[in-house]
Order: structure tokens, then sequence, then C-alpha cells
């Protein structure tokens, strides 16, 4: 099998030694090219030009971004048969997409199990999220789960790591003191349904978890699946109350505290829209897109082929 090794070089926990170890591994069993992003996009021209080679394979070393990236170039135009199948190694802070699909943490382990995977044909086929012109594998959030984002990335280039205290940090601090909490500005609307007003902020999660702290999965939407639609959670209030309820059910993974005033969750959607009366930042797959007014998503069934 004709083979591609994406690596992202400046991933959390991606080293050259790891890349050493999964390179002689996977060339044993594929013609393999090795290929390292230098810049933001660069996973897009490469997931491209593996759909034009029509290349078997492309194994992914990084974290959730250049994932969603090469995918986006795999998918450039459109979902069909003969597109080269994914793999995953985990080398990022969150790797949400790996640990979405049950592999293991570590680097070394994935590799291992990547393998037999390989060689066994061990595949399935999952579904993805569309969003902005863009596919998503994992999530995508307009409102304070954006602006954390964008906050993140401003302190990545001023030099600090991606803690998962920095990370409980930042939330709060935008949470508390940050969001406007006086004024919803976002609107659902889905086909067949009432529309929901005042609304602050949105979580869409094409599987789960939405997220980690650390280990410990955060899960706003406990039922998300690869397997189903997409499913949406939505705060229309900010209080401190609401605030609180609402992180509890997302840390302890309970189903409770949702009412049409505070919480709406939906589960297992094709499509809906949501609104913004005033531009709102979007993130995908943890990427910060930029300011919208108007986004429709999607859920695209078995879009594409991943080694497990």
């Amino acid at each position: 099998m004709r083979g591609l090794l994406v690596v992202n070089p400046h991933a959390t926990t991606t080293s050259p030694r790891v890349t050493d170890v999964l390179v002689q591994a996977l060339s044993r069993e594929l013609d393999l090219e090795v290929t390292v992003t230098t810049h933001k996009g660069h996973g897009i021209e490469i997931g491209e030009r593996a759909r034009m080679e029509g290349l078997d394979i492309v194994v992914t070393l990084g974290g959730d971004g250049i994932i969603h990236e090469v995918v986006n170039g795999l998918l450039a135009d459109g979902v069909r048969e003969g597109l080269p199948r994914l793999a995953t190694v985990p080398g990022g802070s969150g790797n949400v997409f790996a640990r979405a699909l049950g592999l293991p943490a570590d680097p070394v382990e994935a590799t291992g199990h990547l393998l037999d995977s390989v060689r066994n044909g061990n595949t399935r086929r999952i579904g993805l999220g569309r969003a902005a012109d863009r596919w998503f594998i994992t999530n995508a959030g307009i409102g304070l789960d954006a602006e954390v984002i964008d906050a993140m990335e401003e302190q990545r280039r001023a030099g600090h790591t991606a803690t998962p205290v920095r990370y409980l940090a930042t939330v709060i601090r935008h949470t508390f003191w940050v969001t406007d909490r006086r004024n919803p500005r976002l609107s659902l609307r889905r086909p067949g349904r009432l529309t929901v007003d005042g609304v602050f902020h949105v979580i869409v999660q094409n599987t789960k978890p939405w997220t980690y702290f650390g280990t410990w999965p955060i899960q706003p939407c406990p039922d998300a699946s690869f397997d189903t639609g997409l499913d949406v959670f939505a705060l229309r209030s900010l209080d401190t109350t609401n605030t609180l309820r609402a992180a509890r059910r997302m840390i302890m993974h309970a189903k409770s505290g949702s009412t049409r005033n505070s919480i709406v969750i939906w589960h297992d959607v094709d499509a809906f829209t949501v609104t913004v009366s005033v531009p709102k930042g979007l993130q995908i797959d943890g990427e910060s897109i930029g300011l919208v007014t108007e986004v429709h998503f999607e859920s695209v069934p078995d879009a594409l082929e991943v080694f497990v």
C-alpha cells in the first residue's frame, strides 16, 4: 500500500524520537512518504495531493488541528469512493479524535495499534460535520467556546504552553469577566421546529467527548457519536446559578438540568442554522475560523473511512 505520513512538528507531544519510531515501523508495512507541515493550512494542501495521487492511506502525527486540515483536503471535492483511508497517531494536547476512536493515548502504543490495524484491515466509516464550508471531525462552537480558543491561541503565540490549568483559568476569566452575560446574540433554526432565540453560546458535537481536562472527559452531549447526526448544547442563561449547573452537567456527565430557559440539548440532528445579531467567533475542531453572522451546520453520514 502507498502511504503518506503527515507530521506536525509543533504539536504538543510530538518529538523527533516519536517520529523516527513511527517512520521505521510504518515503512515495514507501507510504501511510505513523509511530509512535515510548515504553515497553517499546509495539511489541507497535503490532503488534496494525497487524494489526487490516489494514495491508500494517510497517517497524521499531531493533534486534532492537523487531522482537521488533512480531512478538509481529502474531502475538498466531497465524499466519494476510493479516497485514501485516514489513520492517526496522537501527538497533540487533547487528541479528542484519536481518543474518541478508542486509540491509545501514548504515541508509541498507538503506533503498535495502528500497525495491527493496517495488517488486519481494521477500518470503519464515520460521519462528519459541515459548517462554514468546512468539514469538522469532533466539534464546533460559536460564542464563549470560540472566544476561549482565540485567547488560548494568543497565549501560545506569547510562548505559553496550553496546559489544562491555563485553559480552565481562561474559561473562568471569559465566562465571568469578558463575555457579555446580559445580551444573548444567537438564535437556532431547525427545520420543522420553533426557532430558539436568546442563546449565548452553542457547542456542536460530532462525537463525544467535547474535550478533556487532563484525562477527564468533558461531556456537554454524552450521547454524541460518529454514527449519529450532530448533537447541540446551547446556553440561554449565563447567570451564576445556571453557569454552574451547566458546568456540573458537563463535568459529571449528567443529563439533568436541561430546561428551555437555561440549557437546550438536541441529539442526532441532520441540519440546523445559527444566526448572530452581532458578529461572534466560530471555532471548528479547536481552530479559530473568525467572526460570523450566520452558520449552517449539517451532518454527513459515512463520510470517511478510518483505521481503528
